[in-house]
């Protein structure tokens, strides 16, 4: 049976890269626009693995990491390559998505949460920097102070009731 899961996945895996470079040859902007779909076959072929045998929960890192850099590629491909100096940032965020999505998929590790999140806050932020709401960071604190505050206030009546 495994066999046949295989060749279905270098099968599908083959057929997808078959299509990018067919739709390149036949197009007039030919692989010059769609060249990062090169990179989002081999992120199909891993999340088609991973699905194949859920055991194989690794390959959704590399699958999700490949998938978000050539989706942002082929943004960058369409709208215009100027966009990098304001959206680099993603490419902190693509190994952030990995290692959620590594945790939703494996043994729910909650150790992949700190390099998730030092990644994925550091892209957020400078994100949010390098796209001109930088001015606006302190609505972060006060927003998070608010929440805080609601925090404290609902242990604080749940432990009124029952006291």
């Amino acid at each position: 049976m495994t066999n046949v899961k295989h060749d279905f996945a270098w099968g599908l895996f083959l057929i997808v890269f078959g299509v990018v470079f067919l739709i390149g040859n036949l197009n007039d902007a030919g692989m010059a626009l769609l060249w990062p779909l090169l990179l989002l076959a081999p992120a199909l072929g891993f999340w088609i693995g991973y699905f194949l045998d859920r055991k194989n929960y690794g390959l959704v890192m590399p699958g999700t990491i490949l998938a978000v850099v050539g989706l942002f590629f082929l943004y960058l491909n369409l709208s215009g390559w100027h966009n990098m100096t304001v959206l680099w940032p993603v490419f902190l965020l693509a190994p952030a998505a990995g290692f959620v999505s590594l945790y939703i998929a494996g043994p729910h590790d909650p150790g992949l949460f700190w390099p998730a999140g030092i990644l994925g806050g550091l892209g957020v932020i400078f994100l949010f920097f390098s796209t001109g709401f930088g001015d606006l960071w302190p609505v972060f604190l006060i927003v998070v102070g608010v929440l805080m505050i609601l925090k404290s206030r609902g242990r604080a009546g749940s432990t009124d009731s029952h006291g």
